[in-house]
């Protein structure tokens, strides 16, 4: 079960691995990659945090099914920036932006990099399950 504390306002987050770890990141691309992400491709990034790779690899294994550019390691504007310039259906940004290093996440957009709320990733989430 994910904990309903990672949905936030705009983003998920939470500290890793209690909160937000990769049965969560990947339980939310599987969900996304339903109905919420039907066509086109999709890009996924991460930053710096050592815990990024780990949550980066099942998110991309979570879009199974979907082509992705699996951008890595990369700064959100970069990532934004692709996600535009490609015209990309969306993307997944696994970063916790400013929190601590404990801290980890995934910033989720749609077309030209549209912020996806976390409280809408929660739904889109349950109406998967």
């Amino acid at each position: 079960m994910i904990d309903p504390s990672i949905y936030r306002a705009y983003d998920v987050r939470g500290r890793y691995p209690k909160e937000m770890n990769a049965d969560a990141a990947g339980k939310i691309a599987e969900a996304l990659a339903g109905d919420f992400f039907k066509k086109g491709f999709l890009v996924v990034a991460h930053d710096a945090r050592k815990s990024s790779p780990d949550l980066y690899k099942a998110v991309i294994k979570g879009l199974k099914g979907r082509r992705v550019i699996k951008m890595g390691p990369a700064t959100t504007p970069m990532f934004y920036y692709l996600i535009a310039s490609r015209n990309a259906s969306g993307g997944v940004m696994v970063t916790a932006s400013h929190n601590p290093p404990e801290w980890n996440g995934l910033k989720i957009v749609g077309p030209e990099a549209a912020p996806i709320s976390g409280f809408d990733v929660k739904k889109i989430v349950e109406d998967e399950e």
